[in-house]
């Protein structure tokens, strides 16, 4: 159900309690027999000594081997790894290392390099360090190459030698790694990354408009700086967490546990400065570690997973790298679930996923997840893996709940803006015009508390202030309407204190805005979908500019309202240096247009 309040706890929501169970899971003695319905299985505790891009890291890991699995009876394996600030022990990562071993599946959970007992600093999944990292994983389960303590695996199934037939499932941080693998290692065969980025830069810093390419810009946007200090935070905070801390887990450049990019990267986004060289750098770094920057390199069958309740990685992040894949050839499919970083996690007797309860057989998501690894990693050739596409709709229940499509939904229904304030069906019905926004100099629209969702808080609902935004509003929907993917904003506006200052060399001079559109009932109540908006800082004022909106699955019901608004700030995001006024004038033949992808 759309948000406006208190906010459900995802299932790979950030956790530093995971720590103390990795720590206990860690010195178990030796391995352990577990009973589980789809049979039994070991837990071996293991070392790996491995170079990870010039680095030597430890890298700590449990390997769950099913009971008669062995050199005469071979299984395919399955690699998993954590959220960011969890571990090989945390909630997700061990219940689906355990789903998958009852099921059959050799399974190897590991912490991510900077976390649990794992070595070497936090590196934010890049290809060469964390990639590498676990390409040495899959080295030891192809036979090549033993753990520290000796013990080798030769009861994975293999497509040659050396070349072990394993598949990467896990979410977020867990996702985004498995993609970096795949583009260091040609040998892993299918990839299931649920809720992670496409590009860092617009996850931390989004801007909406002057897209080149899927979700970037060579323009920065507006600092997220809520959930990239939430993330900094934990982070830093291993050292706390772990006193025994392994040495070489010291950062660079004065962090404590992130690589030098990564602090130069945060200190920059702190400053509120955007100067031109070291903005080009910033841009350089966060798109080395995502996946926008490698995924040519990328042929592994990829289904993606991303939810609809995520204002850090949002359903445009997924969007990006399932064109992206599917542009080159890659097969890849995508499911958009109910629930993400900001919460939204519905009763799994809806048939939503939930990682922690392993009901892969009884969601529509962990369903997908099965046939995918039994296409690609038991090779069973009449495996039906799905539709191109699917999504969770809310306003279903049951087996209803996800509707399949073999593309996305176009952009089908355009809305114009009018003088009157009016949202209208046809350019003949807009009204001339204009109105007039400024902002203060502290935020005066409140979207979201970035971090309620992880930590379990109630967030107020979102507002505006009067005279520092601008909203245009349709007339009562005279038939349900269901918006399911990205909608679009063609935009014109008039600032001269923005148009003075916005070849300044400094793009922190230039003016930001925030769309967003909602759901107005007839009783005047609004939902802001998810808490979701499009920050969007725009290079040129004198020339019109289209802001991509977050995607969303919802339904406008009948007799409702669509709303859409550009404010002047949000208090989740910095936005502009200084007072900048902003106009936006009407006339029937040059006015703001909205479309909407309307599924009928």
């Amino acid at each position: 159900m759309s948000r406006s309040g208190s906010r459900s706890r995802s299932p790979l929501a950030l956790s530093v309690g995971v720590a103390a169970a990795a720590v206990a899971a860690a010195l178990l003695p030796g391995p352990a027999a577990h009973a589980a319905p789809g049979g039994e299985f070991t837990v071996t505790p293991l070392k790996f000594t491995v170079d990870a891009g010039g680095r030597t890291c430890t890298v700590d890991a449990d390997l769950y081997r099913p009971e008669g699995v062995d050199a005469g009876h071979t299984a395919p394996a399955v690699l998993t790894t954590n959220g960011f600030g969890g571990s090989k022990a945390d909630g997700s990562t061990d219940a689906t290392a355990k789903a998958f071993a009852e099921r059959g599946y050799v399974a190897l959970a590991y912490s991510g390099l900077g976390f649990g007992k794992s070595g070497c600093p936090i590196s934010l999944d890049a290809p060469e360090h964390d990639g590498r990292a676990a390409s040495h994983l899959v080295d030891f389960l192809a036979g090549t190459r033993a753990a520290d303590d000796g013990t080798k695996a030769d009861f994975v199934t293999a497509d040659a030698a050396g070349d072990p037939r394993v598949g990467m499932i896990g979410g977020s941080y867990g996702g985004a790694v498995q993609m970096a693998t795949a583009a260091q290692d040609r040998r892993v065969d299918a990839l299931v990354p649920l809720i992670t980025w496409n590009d860092l830069a617009y996850s931390l810093d989004p801007n909406n408009t002057a897209q080149t390419d899927g979700v970037s810009s060579d323009t920065p946007g507006a600092y997220k700086y809520q959930w990239t200090n939430g993330f900094f935070l934990i982070g830093e905070a291993q050292g706390l967490l772990h006193p025994s801390l392994d040495p070489s887990r010291l950062g660079d450049s004065g962090c404590l546990h992130f690589v030098a990019g990564a602090c130069e990267t945060k200190r920059l986004l702190d400053q509120k400065r955007y100067p031109a060289d070291r903005t080009a750098e910033m841009l350089e770094f966060a798109r080395s570690v995502s996946p926008v920057s490698y995924l040519h390199r990328v042929k592994a069958p990829t289904l993606l997973v991303q939810g609809q309740a995520d204002t850090l990685f949002n359903l445009n992040e997924a969007t990006a790298t399932y064109e992206t894949l599917k542009k080159q050839g890659t097969e890849a499919k995508m499911v958009w679930q109910s629930w993400g970083h900001s919460g939204g996690m519905t009763d799994p007797a809806s048939g939503e996923l939930d990682l922690g309860e392993g009901n892969l057989e009884t969601s529509y998501v962990g369903k997908r997840i099965l046939a995918w690894f039994d296409r690609y990693l038991r090779q069973r050739q009449d495996v039906d893996t799905g539709p191109d596409f699917a999504y969770y709709r809310d306003w279903q229940s049951g087996p209803d709940a996800y509707a399949t499509a073999e593309s996305l939904p176009a952009l089908s229904q355009k809305l114009y803006l009018s003088g009157d304030g009016k949202l209208v069906d046809n350019r003949a019905k807009v009204a001339r015009g204009s109105r007039e926004y400024r902002n203060w100099l502290v935020p005066t629209s409140h979207s979201e508390s970035s971090l309620a969702g992880i930590i379990g808080l109630s967030d107020p609902a979102p507002r505006d202030t009067k005279g520092t935004y601008l909203d245009w509003t349709s007339e009562p929907l005279a038939e349900d309407t269901d918006v399911v993917g990205a909608p679009k904003a063609t935009l014109k506006v008039v600032s001269p204190a923005a148009e003075r200052v916005q070849n300044s060399g400094d793009a922190a001079d230039q003016l930001v805005l925030f769309a967003k559109l909602y759901d107005v009932a007839p009783d005047g109540t609004k939902t802001l979908v998810h808490r979701l908006v499009a920050p969007a800082r725009v290079p040129d004022v004198t020339r019109p500019f289209t802001v991509t909106l977050p995607g969303v699955v919802h339904r406008y019901e009948k007799g409702h309202r669509l709303r859409f608004v550009i404010a002047a700030s949000d208090d989740a995001y910095y936005g502009n240096r200084g007072v900048k006024p902003v106009t936006v004038t009407h006339e029937p033949g040059d006015t703001g247009v909205l479309q909407l992808p309307v599924v009928r």
